[in-house]
């Protein structure tokens, strides 16, 4: 079944969208009638064959490339976004964590404190009533 005849001048495109799947064969005639090796002149063909879905309109296909480039990068920033976030609540969390365990610490040294202090005084009541009992038997006193 041939889906396109036509007649190009030396140069021509054409475009070819399949609908159906298959093995489709493409044949290129000239119309010249020398000889292209005799007459020394060259036939030259670019073929550019695309299988899949392509759009034909290249500024649709530059357009869309960059809303998909722009598309990426947003994703890109609302994840570093996410990810700033993330960030921020850890440290806000170790933060926290690390203000009880300091406001612990400092009651504990604040206790601490005053049991050395009790104890001192304590200790310094008991030495002075022995040297007073000490003195006292001896007679120092």
């Amino acid at each position: 079944q041939v889906l396109l005849s036509k007649l190009y001048g030396p140069q021509g495109t054409f475009t070819f969208t399949s609908y159906i799947s298959g093995e489709h064969i493409i044949c290129f005639q000239s119309n010249s009638t020398r000889f292209a090796v005799i007459a020394g002149s060259k036939l030259r063909i670019h073929l550019d064959i695309r299988v899949g879905e392509h759009f034909l309109d290249e500024s649709a296909i530059r357009a869309k490339d960059k809303v998909n480039e722009v598309n990426i990068r947003l994703e890109h920033l609302i994840e570093q976004i996410h990810h700033v976030t993330r960030e921020q609540d850890y440290e806000r969390e170790r933060e926290e964590k690390f203000r009880k365990t300091s406001e612990e610490t400092n009651s504990n040294i604040l206790w601490w404190a005053i049991v050395q202090t009790l104890i001192l005084i304590s200790v310094g009541i008991w030495q002075i009533k022995s040297l007073r009992d000490f003195f006292i038997s001896k007679k120092l006193v």
